[in-house]
């Protein structure tokens, strides 16, 4: 897809390239954070507005998102046209050893849970629990690529809602029995910039980090989860360090692992 190169522009949101990727491999793609809308994740990797097979020639991206949205017509049909999948676990092991190479699956890791913590000005991600993408991973021996989109929980307001209050105990019961985050936000509308559902005109910039080479491992114990994990975690943290002043970050900002 490639007609929403003045979405793209109107936020704008922009694609950083840090390191070569070999069309020869497969990987996946560890997306962070969620955000509410899980914005840049489907605008780059999801159609081509920021120019995602320019940069890395040879690379077919697949968006993975909950089952839960194919329920619904229309957006089913919309979003299967950019070539989304479902993320199960048929779904990644079919696209990462089934499909040839050069394939690259993209995940939002902190998924709907993480749009409930999500607060602008905050760069917090959920992560200390989920490591079935790095098992995955280990499984075909494929690399996983962090990436950080600096801005991407800026673009909407949210709702204060602190973990025990009212508002969060009824957002989990519903996400718990549905899957989907009920977060409550908003942007501006089409003519003021107070209240709406279109997101504000924040500067999204995206940085796709170096491969995390992975070992194959058809069956990777706990422990050495958990050991790539770590590698992974500090990888991440790096790339957030070394980008962030660029992007209008205080240097004595931390990203924070939830």
């Amino acid at each position: 897809m490639e007609d929403l190169g003045t979405y793209a522009e109107f936020l704008p949101i922009e694609l950083h390239k840090t390191a070569d990727l070999d069309p020869n491999q497969n990987y996946i793609i560890a997306y962070h954070p969620h955000g509410i809308m899980v914005m840049g994740a489907f605008i780059h990797f999801g159609t081509e507005a920021t120019g995602f097979s320019k940069l890395f020639p040879g690379i077919k991206t697949s968006l993975l998102i909950l089952r839960g949205w194919f329920y619904f017509p229309f957006l089913r049909d919309y979003v299967m046209l950019a070539g989304i999948c479902d993320s199960s676990k048929d779904s990644i092991d079919y696209l990462l050893s089934k499909s040839g190479v050069g394939n690259a699956v993209c995940l939002a890791i902190g998924g709907a849970r993480e749009a409930l913590d999500t607060e602008p000005g905050k760069h917090r991600v959920l992560l200390n629990r989920r490591k079935g993408f790095i098992k995955k991973a280990m499984e075909h021996g494929v690399s996983v690529i962090p990436v950080y989109s600096f801005g991407e929980s800026d673009v909407y307001d949210s709702t204060r809602n602190v973990p025990g209050s009212k508002m969060r105990k009824l957002q989990d019961f519903i996400m718990k029995f549905t899957g989907f985050a009920p977060a409550m936000f908003h942007g501006r509308g089409i003519f003021n910039y107070t209240m709406g559902i279109i997101p504000y005109r924040r500067h999204i910039n995206t940085v796709v980090g170096k491969p995390i080479p992975v070992v194959k491992n058809p069956n990777p114990t706990r422990t050495e989860v958990e050991d790539m994990h770590s590698i992974y975690v500090d990888a991440l943290k790096a790339l957030f360090d070394e980008h962030k002043t660029k992007y209008g970050i205080s240097e004595g900002t931390s990203l924070e692992i939830i």
